[in-house]
């Protein structure tokens, strides 16, 4: 569920990109101002660099380990 509402978001606006960018190239007489804008705005975020968008925290990765007894005896079970 999680990868879908991440995943559906961007394959829409992908989607309405493509759309935009094809109706553009096909029928340029009868596009307006809203295929320009969608495919420019895409061709625009494009060029932004991935790393501009700042460093997400990762959580640290530790390995457990087991706690020794005090009494040093066998486990009762």
């Amino acid at each position: 569920m999680a990868v879908a509402v991440r995943w559906v978001p961007a394959l829409v606006v992908g989607a309405l990109w493509w759309w935009a960018v094809v109706r553009l190239l096909t029928v340029p007489d009868e596009t307006g101002v809203l295929e320009g804008a969608v495919a420019a705005g895409g061709w625009g975020l494009s060029l932004l660099p991935v790393h501009v968008t700042g460093d997400v925290p990762r959580p640290a990765v530790t390995r457990a380990s087991r706690r020794r007894r005090s009494d040093a005896g066998s486990d009762p079970s």
